[in-house]
């Protein structure tokens, strides 16, 4: 199974058009089986941010597109426009897999929360698919992200949320939020943080991007795609052998 993972998009006044039209034509050459949003698709949840990123998103080609809310959909009162334009899913199936979507956003809040009932919500759902694949997404991180400072905005609650993951038999974990790519690998899941592939705002890795996963029968292969330029392996994100620094002005 091929997948994209796509991550704030902040339609606004930070937005990339240009890259992010060039994303999708890449994307949409791959045909992925599916696509999925790990959230900020606007900037402050305002009608026309939301209407814009209702307009861009409908010119993905997949069999199935899975989007998650972010911290900046849910600014003002974006929480109620976000399920006007989209309609969420929250338990999507294909083939033999598995995917859940948890809404870690609050309203006027730049941290994420998942929440007790959330939680034990999840729980019951990932026992009920034992025999499939399980991939959960959401857009806060729940492990800290280098070259993104002090953090203070991950999910509150990651502690419970991750000890559920865990004993659930999880395969893989999708986040979005620090716009900066990153892979983690705990107990027997992995961790994929993607970057931003349209914002002006980038950390670290100083180029928009979006994820590759490929989802095999023995192994989950996570590759980093640069907008208009290379494909890497995320293993090497973790040694910084691609920091792709812009390059220096003349004067």
């Amino acid at each position: 199974m091929l997948l994209v993972q796509i991550s704030d998009i902040h339609c606004g006044p930070q937005f990339r058009k240009e890259v992010f039209d060039e994303a999708v034509k890449e994307i949409n050459s791959m045909k992925p089986h599916g696509v999925i949003v790990t959230g900020d698709l606007t900037e402050d949840g305002l009608v026309e941010q939301y209407q814009q990123a209702k307009e861009v998103l409908d010119r993905i080609e997949a069999e199935k597109i899975f989007i998650c809310s972010g911290n900046h959909d849910y600014r003002s009162t974006g929480y109620y426009l976000f399920r006007h334009f989209f309609q969420p899913q929250q338990v999507v199936t294909a083939g033999d897999t598995v995917f859940v979507s948890l809404s870690t956003a609050r309203p006027e809040r730049d941290d994420g929360e998942a929440g007790f009932r959330q939680i034990m919500w999840l729980k019951r759902v990932l026992a009920q698919y034992k025999d499939k694949r399980r991939v959960v997404a959401m857009h806060h991180h729940v492990l800290p992200v280098p070259d993104t400072g002090t953090d203070r905005i991950r999910i509150v609650d990651a502690g419970d949320l991750l000890r559920v993951i865990a004993r659930s038999g999880v395969d893989l974990v999708l986040c979005g939020h620090r716009h900066r790519p990153w892979i983690w690998r705990l107990e027997d899941f992995i961790v994929v943080n993607a970057g931003t592939v349209s914002s002006k705002r980038t950390r670290g890795f100083f180029v928009n991007s979006y994820n590759i996963i490929e989802i095999l029968d023995s192994e989950i292969r996570a590759h980093l795609k640069v907008v208009g330029g290379k494909k890497i392996d995320l293993r090497n994100v973790l040694k910084h052998e691609y920091l792709h620094l812009p390059p220096k002005r003349r004067i």
